[in-house]
């Protein structure tokens, strides 16, 4: 069941896609959000700051706090329309460390929500890549473009027989069971061909069928480097309103790395994706 979501809250004064999309979700749960505005203290070397006037930092700090809790009056206002359950927070952090704040916030909730990184605008990639790999729990990545809610008319499950999209599946449950359509998809390539198998994706079919959710197993041919594309043509063709799918990398140190197939989708994503790490 998803009761706990929390959300990212964007400074920027349009309209914020993630925040909207959470509350959707709320209500079609009957869930909890938590709304996160982040105030950045910046993170400049020392031989830096000795080059800065005294004023500048304090100034940057004041303006990224106001900006925060511009941030959480829209949220409120949001809230209350739509009548959910609701919170908010304010973390201060510094620099890089904000990811790594947020994603040990998000260890106690049920599912985070971000907004996608925007061309020339907003990067959450490191906020997306630090909660994926270190929160223990799901995410949904909203498009920057988005403008609907949630819809789960046709929901598209990534199926490749791998830890990362079984987890995905069943973290998405609760949203599959709700689902009008769920397809389970299977990219036919290096990875997947082997004709040795049982008949790709029955496995997973039946599973899903004990939880209520019927699928349907559909099969679209790529190379392994067209992956991503071959799911986006296939998610528009079929009028998928939600991708559900393992993130493929791993966390060395400190440097979050991404697989192949994760990055191109989060670059080139037209629907939100839940991903499961």
């Amino acid at each position: 069941m998803i009761k706990d979501i929390i959300v990212n809250l964007e400074h920027r004064t349009a309209r914020d896609p993630a925040r909207d999309f959470a509350i959707t979700i709320a209500e079609t749960c009957d869930a909890h959000v938590a709304g996160v505005a982040l105030a950045y203290a910046p993170d400049f070397p020392g031989y830096v700051m000795l080059e800065i006037p005294s004023d500048i930092v304090p100034q940057m700090i004041a303006e990224s706090e106001k900006a925060a809790l511009a941030a959480i009056e829209r949220f409120e206002a949001a809230t209350r329309r739509s009548l959910v359950s609701a919170a908010h927070r304010l973390l201060k952090a510094i620099g890089a460390g904000a990811p790594v704040v947020l994603s040990a916030l998000a260890r106690r909730l049920d599912l985070s929500v971000f907004m996608q990184s925007e061309p020339n605008g907003v990067d959450n990639d490191d906020m997306i890549e630090t909660s994926l790999f270190q929160s223990g729990r799901p995410l949904i990545v909203v498009p920057y473009i988005q403008k609907d809610g949630l819809k789960l008319d046709h929901v598209v499950c990534c199926w490749d027989g791998s830890r990362a999209a079984a987890r995905a599946i069943n973290d998405a449950l609760p949203l599959l069971v709700k689902a009008t359509t769920v397809d389970l998809l299977i990219v036919l390539n290096s990875k997947t061909k082997n004709e040795k198998n049982e008949i790709r994706g029955a496995g997973m079919a039946k599973h899903l069928a004990r939880h209520d959710v019927k699928v349907q197993i559909e099969t679209v041919p790529a190379a392994d480097i067209d992956v991503p594309n071959a799911i986006l043509s296939y998610v528009a063709d079929s009028s998928g309103t939600l991708i559900v799918m393992g993130g493929y990398g791993h966390a060395k140190l400190r440097e979050v790395i991404l697989g192949g197939v994760t990055r191109d989708m989060l670059k080139s994503m037209t629907v939100p994706v839940f991903m499961s790490h």
